[in-house]
């Protein structure tokens, strides 16, 4: 989140700065492409809370929790550096209309286009997590919580991904701002104050109130046993494979198929694992503890 922080808030700093020298064309690249580059950033917080949270329920995780955060920067970066290099080759172009121009447009477009795309997946993984713990009657207070947080900040960064390829269709990738759209956007800052600045404003403030750290147990081997009240300290996740095996396959599709799981069910097994007694998250009493 600070280095989220960091990175837009320059972008609008750079943005102010640009608006009193538009003459200096290394401003106004820095303060595109910094603008463009923030929100991805504030999407990996919210990637690092799902893998927190599937630490926290195994038994409902489709993937390794700890390839979660992974496989979603991984994605993330190829966002950025599509994002990083049309806004460059968009703003160092020596005329609207060169082939430059256009082509940074495309970037920037399928840059935004891909980051909404994978806000689906992603919200679509903390879904599943949501019904499945409704279909065993473990969504305590808690998770319930961290889950409307998740869904309430991934569908700002999608709202903001929607307005702004809307945009670059209707001006980036133009030779001729002919259009109605085109033209109501490059008159009207609102526009960008409304559909960009105010939805990442809103996602800082949503995650920062309601904090994961107050719902989520900071041990990564703490997770909630079936009975939604009972928490054991645990081996934490276990996967038989080699890091490389569970990135190239982190749904585990080729064990599944095979009938043989490579994870340990070791939640199967609660007896095997001492109680966590001080203090309950999945009673709402969370006291940010270790757990051990």
């Amino acid at each position: 989140m600070l280095w989220a922080g960091l990175v837009f808030f320059a972008g609008w700093v750079l943005r102010c700065l640009s608006s009193y020298h538009p003459a200096n064309i290394n401003l106004y690249i820095c303060q595109t492409v910094f603008i463009l580059a923030g929100p991805p950033i504030y999407s990996a917080t919210a990637y690092n809370i799902l893998g927190r949270l599937m630490r926290y329920l195994p038994m409902h995780a489709p993937l390794h929790p700890g390839r979660v955060v992974i496989v979603f920067v991984y994605l993330g970066a190829a966002v950025e550096s599509l994002t990083g290099a049309g806004g460059s080759m968009y703003a160092t172009s020596t005329a609207y209309n060169s082939s430059k121009a256009l082509t940074g447009g495309k970037l920037i477009s399928i840059s935004l286009v891909l980051q909404g795309v994978v806000e689906i997946i992603f919200v679509s993984l903390v879904a599943l997590i949501h019904r499945r713990c409704v279909r065993h009657r473990m969504l305590t207070p808690n998770i319930r919580a961290v889950c409307i947080m998740l869904y309430g900040t991934s569908t700002l960064v999608l709202f903001r991904c929607i307005f702004r390829a809307i945009e670059s269709f209707a001006v980036y990738t133009t030779t001729e701002c002919n259009t109605d759209l085109c033209r109501f956007v490059v008159r009207n800052e609102w526009y960008l104050y409304a559909f960009e600045g105010a939805p990442m404003v809103l996602y800082t403030f949503w995650i920062n109130i309601v904090h994961p750290g107050r719902f989520l147990p900071r041990s990564h081997d703490r997770y909630l046993h079936f009975d939604a009240v009972t928490e054991h300290v645990g081996p934490g996740w276990i996967d038989k494979r080699s890091r490389w095996e569970t990135f190239a396959d982190p749904l585990d599709i080729g064990g599944t198929l095979r009938g043989q799981p490579a994870h340990e069910a070791f939640w199967l097994k609660a007896d095997d694992w001492p109680i966590a007694r001080d203090g309950s998250f999945a009673l709402g009493t969370a006291t940010n503890v270790k757990g051990k």
